[in-house]
């Protein structure tokens, strides 16, 4: 690609305009203005490209070009292009991240970094044909909580690590969300085990150092979807702008109580049909809601992992047993849901982007062998943006902070985390355990 702009700022592109892109424009144009420029927006919606424009001039910045276009080919040649940042759905990530190093990019890209082997391998093989970088964005791992359990792990504080315990529970506000959108559909999303646990499949792999090798795995659709009429819970609506069923109902959003919801997807249906409100418990759910996992890693030792989505509470247990004693952390990051709050979506403290009035706790705790416990103190959390984890990570990928952790995630630690969720994909569908270099054989890269 060409040199980065008159003012030696890189040259950043998006493709995929919803609401997660709003984090790299905020990044790009106000946290790192000073060496980071956004030159264009690409989304096939040309409504949601506006909406960025329009807030963009509210904060006194100028607009970018736009392209309606399913492909960032266009844009990436005529912009010039540094670094291309994909946000678009998680079936199409393989595509745009392919184009954006067929291009001269380097690329950061959302998690999942794709959805399937074959789009894994095209990543992992462009990447070495053009020597371009990708870097996949795992927030978590910014975490000053989850980066002190790295630095414990690390200091050997446990000894040889010989099992894992993880527990993610998502509450009915934040799990729900997931069956309201098109996550909700296996073709674009991968399911659970692929587009939410990913991040926490890719944390167990950084704190162990460790490689995924043999998954099992069950799961069921439990709750949402066809379920909630056996639990109590459907109404008969398909979605919930305009209809008078989804009124009290406590698992309805309103987009159009939510400015910038309103803007991005209720103003922009009439360009694509995409409904961003689908009632949680309407036919054609594809993933589950209720999944277990037990993995072996290269080092022996293993993790058995829960995850559910439709907890009263949200936060998550990880339990690691060692050699020289055992580690605990337990996060809640709500301890309820307040009745109506669907309609905010998340706002935990520790997790969502503001703060809620539902309490949370953070508490970490080193169990040796033959002494009493301590809990090891930790650094106050911020209310926004992950527990602070969002612009940390930011700042990194764009070049602003080091990172003596090796937080910043690979493409070839992208793909460890999408295994490992694949794996389990091909177990929950076989009843089988599932040796993940059968799908895709990563050993031959280290």
């Amino acid at each position: 690609m060409a040199d980065t702009g008159s003012e030696g700022r890189r040259r950043y592109a998006i493709v995929g305009t919803g609401a997660r892109a709003e984090m790299f424009v905020r990044a790009i144009t106000r946290d790192h203005c000073g060496t980071a420029e956004l030159v264009a927006l690409c989304d096939r919606n040309q409504a949601r490209m506006d909406a960025h424009n329009r807030w963009l001039c509210a904060d006194a910045l100028a607009p970018v070009p736009t392209y309606r276009s399913a492909s960032p080919a266009a844009m990436l040649a005529r912009e010039h292009v540094d670094t291309l940042v994909v946000t678009s759905m998680d079936s199409a990530h393989a595509d745009h991240i392919v184009a954006g190093l067929d291009a001269g990019c380097d690329v950061i890209t959302e998690k999942p970094m794709t959805v399937d082997g074959d789009g894994c391998r095209a990543i992992l093989d462009a990447e070495k044909r053009t020597g371009r970088e990708v870097r996949v964005a795992f927030n978590y791992r910014f975490n000053p909580v989850h980066e002190k359990v790295r630095e414990l792990l690390a200091a050997g504080a446990v000894g040889e690590i010989g099992s894992v315990h993880f527990e993610w529970l998502l509450d009915v506000r934040h799990g729900a969300d997931y069956f309201r959108r098109w996550h909700r559909e296996r073709a674009g999303s991968g399911g659970l085990l692929v587009h939410k646990a990913g991040h926490h499949f890719d944390l167990v792999n950084w704190w162990l150092g460790a490689r995924p090798e043999r998954v099992s795995a069950q799961g069921r659709l439990f709750f949402y979807g066809d379920a909630g009429t056996r639990h109590g819970y459907a109404r008969d609506y398909q979605r919930a702008h305009g209809s008078p069923q989804a009124a009290d109902d406590p698992f309805a959003l309103s987009l159009a109580g939510n400015h910038r919801l309103r803007e991005l997807y209720l103003d922009a249906e009439a360009e694509d049909g995409y409904l961003r409100d689908r009632n949680v418990f309407a036919p054609g759910v594809t993933i589950e809601d209720d999944m277990a996992v037990l993995v072996r890693y290269h080092t022996g030792a293993t993790m058995t992992y829960h995850l559910t989505a439709y907890a009263p509470w949200e936060g998550y247990r990880l339990m690691v047993n060692g050699s020289r004693g055992r580690l605990e952390l337990e996060v809640v990051e709500s301890d309820h849901v307040e009745p109506g709050q669907a309609a905010s979506l998340k706002g935990a403290a520790v997790h969502g982007m503001t703060a809620s009035s539902e309490r949370g706790r953070v508490r970490l705790t080193l169990h040796p062998f033959w002494a009493a416990p301590r809990e090891v103190p930790l650094p106050e959390r911020p209310g926004d943006g992950h527990g602070g984890a969002d612009a940390r990570m930011t700042a990194v990928l764009m070049g602003a902070a080091t990172d003596p952790m090796n937080r910043s995630a690979t493409a070839r630690d992208g793909a460890l985390a999408l295994l490992t969720g694949l794996a389990a994909n091909e177990s929950m569908r076989t009843g089988d355990a599932v040796h993940v270099s059968d799908l895709l054989d990563l050993t031959r890269t280290e």
